[in-house]
């Protein structure tokens, strides 16, 4: 079992076994959400992943017209999980809310044509992307 929270507690979410995937993305809508330079996220399969405590949504369309629904805590305001409806099955939440240092490591680097100049993702399994231009955020329509 995975657990991942917010700041607070307030929200927190179970994850049964391992992610599908875990990614690293540089794109500019993953900038804002985080207030980094890219994100990091897993993403579990959403029947295993259970949610406990209050949250609020937010939802937005991207460039390529698809919908992207955030879920964050009314307290502390932490991203604690996202859906796209290009996955329905699959949920994706940010590697940091897990507090995790043994977490999986990332296999892909994603819209890398957005990586900040002093980035570097290195690892021999990753697998990098430059992404493209006209491609919403991390609307990236893989996980295995």
């Amino acid at each position: 079992m995975r657990i991942a929270s917010c700041r607070c507690g307030g929200l927190v979410a179970r994850c049964e076994g391992d992610p599908l995937r875990v990614s690293v993305c540089h794109c500019l809508e993953c900038q804002r959400r985080t207030g980094s330079a890219f994100a990091v996220q897993a993403r579990f399969r959403k029947d295993l992943v259970t949610l406990e405590g209050s949250h609020m949504r937010w939802e937005r369309i991207g460039e390529s017209g698809e919908k992207a629904t955030y879920f964050f805590c009314p307290t502390c305001g932490s991203t604690v999980f996202y859906e796209n409806e290009v996955l329905p099955d699959v949920v994706a939440i940010p590697v940091g809310a897990f507090a995790d240092p043994d977490f999986p490591v990332p296999q892909r680097s994603i819209f890398e044509r957005r990586q900040h100049q002093w980035v570097q993702v290195t690892g021999k399994a990753i697998e990098h992307h430059l992404g493209d231009e006209a491609e919403a955020g991390c609307e990236d329509r893989t996980y295995t």
